[in-house]
């Protein structure tokens, strides 16, 4: 049985947020859940967040050992990209871009 969540339009950088979501990809969810707890990274926290709502997603759904779940997939994906406008020398203008992230995961059991 599987169980997903989805979180979007996350105020993280799409390519930093890959290198967490790297790291816990096809790992148990108790042992994905260690490795985010001691990442220093900020999207860390979102990610274990996400994961937790997935187990609770597979608790609902009637899986019958949540300790065997492991993470099938897990992806983030661009969202849009908030776009502004700092002063500068002489009159000028300098965009700055505030991007956001699309993750999405899927539990499943062995």
């Amino acid at each position: 049985m599987e169980a997903e969540a989805r979180l979007r339009t996350i105020r993280l950088s799409p390519r930093k947020t890959r290198l967490i979501v790297d790291m816990v990809r096809g790992l148990k969810i108790q042992k994905a859940l260690n490795i985010l707890q001691f990442s220093s990274k900020p999207s860390a926290k979102v990610v274990a967040d996400l994961l937790k709502s997935a187990v609770a997603n597979a608790e609902q759904k009637g899986v019958s050992d949540v300790d065997k779940l492991f993470v099938k997939s897990i992806y983030v994906d661009g969202g849009p990209v908030l776009k502004r406008f700092v002063p500068r020398a002489m009159g000028r203008a300098s965009k700055i871009r505030k991007p956001t992230s699309h993750i999405s995961v899927v539990l499943a059991d062995k």
